[in-house]
């Protein structure tokens, strides 16, 4: 009898390696995984609402080739029979790219996959279909006013977190092992947290962004969402390397991760963001950083030079550079917006031009600030969001005594970090009774001591994805 290929003997999902591992080794057909993938969508989809496209006859004819490339001998890569499925800003052969709005869906098919999409499958993984989203990635809730919201798999009443919601609730709810999503100003750590998986957001422009919709081009980044470090670490690496149909994409060579995940991180030199990163908190974000801290025994802080400015010039440039981008639509067709999407996108259309300028000038003061302390220390750890996952359509929360938008709020944390391109790897800590991330930070390039850190802090036992109940 064949073993499962989605749950292991204890009642928990396979990571995607143990998958690919068995898939290889004809322990377990891909076909057979790729249909328990589609079973677990259909049973359980209907209430999280992650997926918007279902891709299942393509999905079938990809395991099949899998299973054939492994009958005849032939070398399959380290995602082999894996299922994934992207965030629906990815370009998918045969589909229109929504970028979770109503416009967009009266595009033509994209007659070609986003370069990540293809090097997944390259790699081995299958395809099974694209997700739900915020409005044109300006979301922090993962509520979309055309799909509807995803739902957190923790509490179905909760968040899923955007704009990668249906990422995060397809990871978190075991519908796929692994997900694809964009980072603009928290877009992979904010679901990451709420859903309480792993998510890396790699540094600006290691990972291609080709065929995919953009937010803001100067911000946007995409990377993976897994149950474990590994998977994460594995589908990062088949993601890798230099694409000329990204202009923004580095033509650094392919740095793979995933074997340096068990060096030792004892000489590392670790430090807490302090600071701007100690408020505004929820006292469970404070758990969830200080149980992090403890296991790595640190105590030093560091501040980063005028966070609170560094988030509001991240605001200016992504409501300007949004608004560019959307000016035809906005003319055109302004109805057919989430209005709290058109509102900020017109805002950002009227932004005085001096004031845009500073806010470049002070972006490449505050990355030369932060790339200072990097000389200093090799990982900074940081809250990911200020709270757990606030219920569907709340609307304000109270921090540090101030009542404020939930929605504008969310990404407190995350935007002072994306707005000069870091990388970051969100990491869950399993609280009762939802999980909640913390970030661990490291200098540019240096995705690996990040991934290590992360790697250790789950080998520990401190951060786990945590199997929400009826999943």
């Amino acid at each position: 009898m064949q073993p499962d290929p989605v749950m292991n003997a204890h009642g928990e999902w396979r990571p995607a390696s143990e998958i690919a591992q068995a898939v290889a080794g004809k322990q377990i057909s891909a076909l057979s995984v790729t249909e328990a993938a589609l079973a677990r969508i259909a049973q359980h989809d209907p209430l999280l609402n992650a997926f918007t496209d279902v891709t299942a006859e393509r999905a079938r004819a990809k395991a099949r080739a899998v299973d054939a490339a492994i009958a005849a001998g032939e070398a399959v890569g380290p995602l082999a029979g894996v299922p994934f499925a992207v965030k629906n800003l990815f370009d998918v052969a045969g589909l229109p790219t929504r970028a979770g709005s109503k416009i967009n869906r009266e595009r033509p098919v994209s007659l070609r996959d986003a370069t990540l999409v293809e090097r997944m499958e390259a790699a081995g993984a299958v395809l099974v279909g694209a997700l739900n989203m915020g409005e044109y990635a300006y979301d922090f809730t993962g509520e979309n006013v055309h799909d509807g919201a995803s739902r957190n798999p923790h509490d179905t009443t909760r968040m899923s977190g955007g704009s990668s919601g249906g990422s995060g609730s397809a990871v978190g709810g075991g519908l796929v092992p692994l997900a694809l999503g964009s980072d603009t100003n928290g877009s992979i750590r904010v679901p990451s947290s709420f859903c309480g998986i792993f998510g890396l957001k790699p540094t600006y422009g290691r990972l291609s962004r080709a065929r995919s919709f953009p937010f803001v081009a100067s911000f946007d980044h995409l990377g993976p969402f897994a149950r474990s470090v590994e998977d994460l670490a594995l589908s990062y690496d088949a993601m890798q390397g230099p694409d000329a149909e990204d202009a923004a994409c580095s033509t650094r060579a392919i740095e793979p991760v995933t074997a340096l995940l068990g060096q030792d991180i004892g000489g590392l030199r670790i430090a807490l963001a302090g600071g701007y990163f100690k408020k505004n908190l929820f006292p469970e974000a404070q758990e969830g950083v200080a149980i992090v801290a403890k296991a790595l025994g640190v105590a030093r802080e560091v501040e980063l030079p005028e966070v609170a400015r560094a988030r509001a010039a991240a605001y200016v440039i992504s409501t300007v550079e949004g608004a560019s981008l959307h000016l035809d639509r906005l003319r055109t067709r302004p109805n057919d917006f989430d209005p709290a999407t058109r509102d900020r996108l017109l805002a950002g259309a009227m932004m005085p031009a001096p004031l845009v300028d500073r806010a470049q000038k002070f972006r490449r003061w505050y990355r030369a600030g932060v790339l200072e302390l990097f000389k200093d220390v090799d990982v900074i750890v940081a809250p990911a969001t200020p709270c757990i996952a606030p219920k569907l359509g709340q609307q304000t929360f109270v921090l540090d005594g101030v009542e404020l938008p939930v929605r504008a709020n969310i990404g407190i944390h995350t935007q002072p970090i994306s707005f000069i391109g870091l990388p970051v790897v969100a990491v869950p800590v399993p609280l009762d009774p939802m999980p909640i991330g913390v970030q661990i930070i490291a200098a540019p390039w240096r995705e690996d001591i990040a991934l290590r850190v992360a790697y250790a802090l789950e080998r520990a036992g401190v951060v786990a994805a945590p199997r929400p109940k009826g999943f």
